[in-house]
């Protein structure tokens, strides 16, 4: 093994974490032997320039995003995050489970409310949500899907057990740097990579214009999808644009759409085109301005309309917010077993709804001890970590909690496991998390092969996000092998010519994806 793993055992150690790639005696995991071969012959200047190569790559393709008010190309890691076939089914079936769990829940929400007659889930709890919106209730949505896309974050805790951390189902982001990541690092760790079966992640684009197109309006045999961005100063603007040219679909901005007698039209040089289905990539607060913000410029007047007539498809569903909501997500294994009648396949992080007065009182006792989140924060924005927050941070937090006791969750701190990443002139091991990506075409969850990992790259931190300076690592599932049994048995289902768009330069603002970088 290179030197560059000297240090690599005692680091380990201070962190009391599951380490990807060694065990605890510090031998190379299976899964990661072919990497360590490669790693082991090389020398701090070939993985630097290397690492300066894959750089230079994403700078050149636009893979950048905004931090602090500059542009930077995405940090990418060489060393890969590996995961072993067998243990990427129980992942791939778990987060189909809670996918549809989540469809199920949305469907019945913004319906029945069934889940609230049976006292699963307090309605309250539904009502003050700020992401529940009344505008969008009574109807489903053509196609009956509301999660075409999500992304469900999982980490593996310290005995090294799978953990799901939260959902997005709103309007996830990051599945172009898993696309890029990919080519980037078939590049830069080309031995490694040319050895091994690694399932591929090019099949994404296909599956989700696949999944569009199925759930366009019944009546449209050949329904037209546009991709809905905010604009090119939008933080995800490149993985906008990178999404409708792999689909072959138009880009479009709300300036581009106009809505008449319900139903919604692009303006292109050819004259106005019918669009029936629209892969949002703008909050809901924006999208529709006699609905929600009337200052609003990136969305059309008239798309909620036009959806609640049958007559455009919105992906995802306007109101999928309420699910995010991480009280929410504290009741998702009674959830799975309400709706699907399964035991969870990936469980929860142990939550705290500070919401419930015994929950209350324990938690603001032992603030310094936990992890206390907004429900609906995002991007790690708001969170506090009691261990490593001051005494001015914790009382300030405690009469926000108090103020507000509905709008806050509490877990215990978990020691994300690692994964060997360039720290100067060493490998040192910073902390990461998961986010598969999965795809519903309303008779099939697809979930790609791996996802995006995010990396904390400063030492000791378990912040991930890119906003809060994390990078990623491309992720490997690899191998074959007999999958872990699942003990129950899944329940039934419950029965439920391209033209160029007329060039208008941008003002659009980043007002949403701040939001959205989840």
């Amino acid at each position: 093994m290179s030197d560059l793993f000297d240090d690599y055992g005692p680091a380990t150690a201070r962190t009391r974490a599951y380490d990807e790639m060694f065990d605890a005696g510090q031998t190379v995991r299976a899964a990661y032997r072919q990497v360590e071969d490669v790693l082991g012959g090389l020398t701090l200047h070939d993985v630097s320039a290397r690492a300066d190569s894959m750089a230079r790559t994403f700078l050149d393709r636009g893979v950048t995003f905004d931090y602090a008010g500059e542009e930077r190309p995405f940090p990418l890691d060489i060393v890969p995050r590996v995961i072993p076939a067998a243990e990427w089914d129980v992942l791939e079936r778990g987060v189909a489970q809670r996918v549809q769990t989540l469809e199920a829940f949305l469907d019945d929400v913004y319906d029945t409310m069934a889940v609230v007659a049976d006292g699963v889930v307090p309605r309250s709890l539904i009502t003050s949500s700020s992401h529940f919106h009344r505008c969008v209730a009574g109807f489903r949505p053509p196609g009956g899907v509301r999660v075409h896309v999500s992304g469900i974050d999982v980490v593996r805790d310290d005995a090294g057990n799978f953990r799901v951390l939260e959902d997005n189902v709103r309007v996830p982001s990051g599945v172009s740097y898993v696309i890029e990541n990919r080519r980037a690092m078939a590049k830069g760790l080309p031995e490694a990579f040319n050895q091994q079966d690694i399932r591929s992640v090019d099949e994404y684009p296909r599956r989700l214009l696949q999944a569009l197109r199925k759930t366009a309006p019944s009546s449209v045999a050949d329904p037209t999808v546009v991709v809905l961005t905010p604009g090119v100063f939008n933080s995800a603007y490149f993985e906008h644009t990178l999404l409708a040219g792999l689909m072959g679909v138009e880009l479009v901005e709300g300036r581009d759409l106009v809505c008449r007698a319900n139903r919604v039209y692009m303006r292109t040089t050819a004259g106005e085109q019918r669009v029936d289905v629209i892969y949002r990539r703008v909050d809901d607060a924006f999208i529709d301005p006699l609905q929600f913000r009337s200052d609003s410029l990136l969305g059309c007047p008239g798309l909620v309309n036009a959806a609640r007539a049958g007559n455009v498809t919105i992906a995802n569903a306007i109101g999928n917010g309420v699910a995010d909501d991480k009280l929410i997500y504290s009741y998702l294994p009674d959830l799975i077993r309400y709706y699907r009648g399964e035991e969870p396949i990936i469980p929860n992080v142990d939550t705290f709804r500070l919401g419930e007065d015994a929950a209350r009182e324990e938690v603001l006792d032992r603030l310094d001890e936990l992890v206390v989140k907004p429900v609906d924060g995002s991007g790690g924005k708001g969170i506090v970590i009691g261990p490593a927050a001051t005494r001015e941070e914790l009382d300030a937090l405690r009469t926000r909690i108090l103020a507000d006791p509905r709008g806050w969750i509490a877990q215990p701190v978990l020691q994300l496991s690692t994964v060997p990443t360039m720290a100067g002139d060493r490998f040192g091991p910073r902390h990461v998390d998961l986010r598969p990506f999965a795809v519903n075409d309303g008779d099939d969850v697809w979930v790609l092969p791996g996802g995006l990992t995010r990396v904390a790259l400063t030492e000791g931190s378990l912040i991930v996000n890119s906003s809060q300076g994390g990078g990623s690592k491309d992720t490997w599932v690899v191998g074959d092998g007999p999958a872990p049994a699942i003990t129950h048995e899944p329940a039934a289902r419950p029965a439920r010519e391209r033209v160029s768009v007329w060039p208008i330069e941008s003002n659009a603002r980043d007002q949403d994806e701040a939001q959205q970088q989840q």
